[in-house]
């Protein structure tokens, strides 16, 4: 990684259905092997049922469910003398949504559904109602900040 300048932040398009930035980073981030189309149609579908179940708008069910997911605070490792310490700090934005996006991926590729469709919109819907691994993923990282909280003050 270069220290002279920080990467340029890519361009991306609102999804063209529901015209949000968010939407198409997760579209993004659900892709494989450059297969958008095929990321778009799991998503969307996931998005419809989500309709379906809930007869809510989608995009604010899958909104509550990113809020849900994000993390406040994470540990990142300090070596200080010799030993190495679990510093809690701040997350950025950026990374909160990041996060948020990869943890819900992951925990719905885990799950036990046939079809990937199905399991994006499970987990989707656990999330928005604060249950699921990803919410339990961001717990986790809570508690973990909150037992090294004594360790606060080598964050610099």
């Amino acid at each position: 990684m270069s220290r002279r300048h920080s990467a340029e932040k890519r361009e991306i398009n609102p999804d063209p259905k529901f015209g949000d930035l968010v939407v198409t980073k997760f579209m993004n981030a659900v892709m494989y092997d450059g297969k958008k189309s095929v990321a778009e149609s799991i998503v969307y579908g996931a998005l419809d049922q989500i309709k379906a179940k809930t007869r809510q708008e989608p995009v604010t069910v899958f909104r509550q469910a990113i809020d849900n997911v994000a993390p406040h605070v994470e540990v990142r490792s300090r070596r200080v003398g010799g030993a190495t310490y679990q510093v809690p700090v701040d997350v950025r934005p950026e990374r909160r949504q990041a996060l948020a996006i990869r943890w819900l991926i992951t925990a719905a590729r885990n799950r036990n559904e046939t079809t990937m469709v199905d399991r994006l919109s499970g987990e989707l819907l656990d999330a928005a109602n604060n249950r699921g691994t990803a919410v339990k993923k961001r717990e986790d990282t809570h508690k973990m900040a909150e037992a090294n909280r004594a360790f606060a003050h080598y964050r610099w």
